[in-house]
């Protein structure tokens, strides 16, 4: 187990360099001067040379490269030029907002959707399995930022159930702070639902055919315990790779939900540095994206002895 967490810690490292390396290079590849682009139409000749020598944009691109290299080893990503706040702060404040949202919409959805994928594969064909086969694809087909805008509409204007617009923190206001979260946690749990359902059920699917399952029931096992203690063991692999994913994917993808509600999380701290052109923090939230992604990837695979044994073995 020790050997096989080492290796898939190693392997993470080359992956993270070369992600460095990419983020470093499309900023450069932006075009125009970003002094003068972040700086504005009234800039000054001296306030764009000030601005550059800040950022290092008067020297080669090798020795930017190092000077932002050697910073990031020592957790600096730079200042936030429209805010003047240190950058790594300020996307880790962001992050939290958005980890809750996330982290709750994948772990309900997964909580419905395994067992109702395992349901739907072992009544194949019924009226059950077509129904929730339905059901996921309906729900799938749905764009998320759609389904935000008719969840507002139904439950935060015609009921008024829950607020519309604004965010409150969960550790100022617990009771008010969860009421600004309901909606954007059902827009993602019943999004991810169609996607983790197909997944468990077609690899469940899988696993049924094969001829271990065809021997327990031969030995008079009933079907429940076919299905939970043999079936369903196999079958979650692929299930846990794919809620990987969606985790990974989320957790700096959801800036089209964070809109929709106005919540201030890091897809929302993406989208505003955009137009404001600061490009610091569009450097630090694209890297602490895809750093985000490859440790999730990192503990999905970790996690897999405690799933397949056969993977510890190997």
């Amino acid at each position: 187990m020790l050997r096989f967490a080492l290796t898939r810690i190693l392997m993470s490292v080359p992956t993270l360099l070369i992600v460095s390396v990419a983020v470093f290079a499309l900023i450069r590849l932006i075009p125009g001067d970003p002094a003068s682009l972040m700086l504005g139409d009234l800039a000054t000749p001296a306030s764009i040379a000030d601005l550059q020598a800040r950022l290092g944009l008067d020297q080669s691109v090798p020795v930017q490269f190092g000077i932002w290299f050697g910073n990031l080893l020592k957790g600096d990503l730079g200042q936030s030029i429209s805010s003047q706040q240190a950058v790594l702060p300020l996307i880790l404040s962001r992050f939290w907002i958005s980890a809750q949202i996330v982290l709750v919409a994948v772990a309900l959805a997964s909580l419905v959707a395994v067992p109702a994928g395992v349901l739907a594969a072992w009544k194949q064909d019924t009226s059950l399995d077509l129904s929730l086969v339905a059901v996921a694809t309906l729900l799938l087909s749905i764009p998320t930022f759609w389904l935000g805008l008719l969840l507002l509409l139904f439950f935060g204007l015609k009921l008024e159930w829950l607020p519309v617009v604004g965010y409150v923190s969960i550790a100022e206001n617990p009771v008010a702070g969860i009421l600004y979260l309901i909606m954007p946690i059902m827009t993602l749990f019943l999004h991810e639902i169609g996607v983790i359902l197909r997944m468990a059920r077609a690899s469940t699917l899988e696993v049924l055919r094969l001829d271990y399952i065809t021997h327990a029931r031969a030995k008079g096992l009933t079907e429940s315990a076919v299905l939970w203690n043999h079936a369903f063991k196999n079958a979650f692999g692929p299930t846990w790779t794919l809620i990987g994913l969606v985790l990974g994917n989320l957790l700096g993808g959801i800036a089209v939900v964070e809109t929709v509600f106005t919540i201030p999380g890091l897809g929302r701290l993406l989208v505003d540095s955009i137009f404001a052109r600061d490009y610091p923090v569009i450097q630090g939230c694209m890297l602490f994206v895809a750093f985000t992604y490859v440790l999730v990837n990192l503990v999905i695979d970790l996690c897999y002895p405690i799933f397949d044994p056969r993977v510890s073995a190997q």
